[in-house]
């Protein structure tokens, strides 16, 4: 899916001929989108390293 939506954002950009603020916007949505789930995603597995390694160091 990422895969995906960087390619549409990449045909997006190189296009120039009618580009509005409005499809800018639809494309940082969508990109915020695939952050967010990515976040929501790894954030307790990530949580749980970063515990590991601090656990460690102290």
């Amino acid at each position: 899916m990422l895969k995906n939506v960087i390619s549409a954002a990449t045909r997006a950009l190189a296009d120039r001929k009618g580009v509005t603020a409005a499809e800018y916007a639809v494309l940082a949505s969508g990109i915020v989108l695939v952050v967010s789930a990515a976040a929501a995603l790894l954030g307790p597995k990530l949580a749980g390293v970063l515990t590991a390694i601090t656990a460690g160091i102290t």
